[in-house]
Formats: C-alpha cells, sequence, structure tokens
C-alpha cells in the first residue's frame, strides 16, 4: 500500500461532529525529535493532529488523533494520502513539513547521489505534500504552510562544509517564497523557519563538548509555529530561531 492509517478511523457520526468543530494540522516527521514537540504543542492548544510517520520504523505518537505511515518522499504515495486526507477530514488548517536530513561534505566530498539523497529527503518530502494541498487551499480559501529551512542556507559562509544539506534547504526556502508569491491575494500563508543546533539527544552525543544552554529547543520551534499560525496578521514570514549560536 502507497500510505497506511495506523489508528482507527471515527465512525461516521463523530467525524461529523469534530469535521464541524476542529483544527486540522498535518505534521510529517511526527515521530523526531521537533516532531514531537510539534505535535504535543498544537494538541495542547486544541487542534485534531494527523501525524504523518516513516513506514516500517513503528513509530508512535500517543498525543496524535491519527497517525498514517507515508513516505513523503514517494510522489504516489503523497497523492493518495492527499485523495484520502480529503475523504476523511475534509479541511486542513495547516500542515508542518519536519522531515528532514543532514549531511556533511563540501564540494570535493559531495556526490551527485549525496545531492539527490538529500534533495529527496529535504525538498521533495515538502514539494510533494504543498503540490497535493495547495489546490485545496485555494479552495477552501485558508491554510498555512511550515516549511523548515536551514542557517546554511541562509548563511553561505556556513554552507562549505554541508553543500548538499544547504543546497536542500534553499531549495525548501524558495519553494516556500513562491508559494508565498502564487498566494499573495489570498488568505493562504507560508512561513519558513530557520534553526541553528537544535538541542536533541542526537545532537547532543555528536557535540559533547558544547554548551548545550545556547542551543535552540524544539519546544521552543513549536511555539514559534503555533504562533505564526494563529496570527493572521503575520504574511510568509522567515522565523530565524538561532539561540545563541
Amino acid at each position: 500500500m502507497p500510505f497506511r492509517k495506523i489508528k482507527p478511523n471515527f465512525n461516521k457520526y463523530q467525524k461529523e461532529f469534530w469535521s464541524s468543530m476542529s483544527r486540522n494540522i498535518i505534521i510529517t516527521g511526527a515521530g523526531g525529535n521537533l516532531g514531537s514537540a510539534v505535535v504535543e504543542k498544537f494538541k495542547r492548544e486544541g487542534y485534531h493532529v494527523i501525524a504523518i510517520l516513516q513506514p516500517g520504523k513503528n513509530h508512535e505518537v500517543e498525543e496524535a488523533d491519527d497517525s498514517y505511515e507515508v513516505d513523503v518522499t514517494d510522489e504516489k504515495a503523497v497523492a493518495g494520502f492527499v485523495k484520502e486526507y480529503y475523504l476523511q477530514y475534509g479541511d486542513v488548517d495547516a500542515l508542518a513539513f519536519l522531515v528532514g536530513g543532514f549531511a556533511m561534505g563540501g564540494i570535493s566530498e559531495t556526490s551527485q547521489s549525496d545531492l539527490e539523497k538529500m534533495f529527496t529527503l529535504n525538498f521533495f518530502s515538502a514539494f510533494h505534500l504543498v503540490k497535493g494541498f495547495l489546490p485545496h487551499m485555494k479552495k477552501q480559501e485558508k491554510g498555512t504552510f511550515l516549511f523548515v529551512g536551514a542557517r546554511p542556507a541562509l548563511q553561505l559562509e556556513d554552507a562549505g562544509s554541508a553543500l548538499a544539506y544547504a543546497l536542500s534547504k534553499k531549495l525548501v526556502i524558495t519553494l516556500a517564497e513562491i508559494v508565498g508569491e502564487e498566494t499573495k491575494n489570498t488568505p493562504i500563508r507560508s512561513h519558513v523557519f530557520v534553526p541553528s543546533i537544535i538541542d536533541t539527544p542526537p545532537n547532543r552525543e555528536s557535540m559533547p563538548e558544547a554548551d548545550f544552554s545556547k542551543w535552540v529547543r524544539a519546544d521552543e520551534i513549536a511555539e514559534a509555529m503555533h504562533y505564526a499560525v494563529n496570527t493572521h496578521s503575520l504574511r510568509n514570514m522567515t522565523f530565524k530561531l538561532y539561540g545563541e549560536v
């Protein structure tokens, strides 16, 4: 199957009730460190959270209302999920694109394969969902896209040692800007969140001598995302969440 729901469906009457009452957010990468924080924040604020998880990883997101396993780098799988989503839920208020990955390597160390891997993981994981949901957002005349960039994509002096990563994130930021331009006369919004180093267990393990207190926390990014979704005067913003790094 191109995608799989891993929490039970509502019955007809439950679905009709919550569809009329709730605000829906789709969160990709919901099983990760940042994803867990974003799920928790939006759930606490009363959103109906639809978590997207990587197939075969057996992740569980207890706070999510519904969970799907979808390979968001697969165009056909995402197209199938989009159709299923609108059958099950109707409108979507926000999408948070949190799937991504990092790789070191400058120009001399970077192969075409390295570039393709980073582009697939960081860019196409967002692009396929934007392509699927943007027409529906235009019809419903609302919605917010939440993209995740990276500082090396904005500060080129930081990009030399992580070329494929920086280029892939630059594509994400450019996509967000293009979406913002295409929807500038509508209520649809396109925000980018650009962290420095996120305080996560893997990052602490890889940099044990660093001052973790200077890093940005996942819950701070989640707070910023919630603020952006619920502050309608903000239009197509770039949030630089650098901490003290």
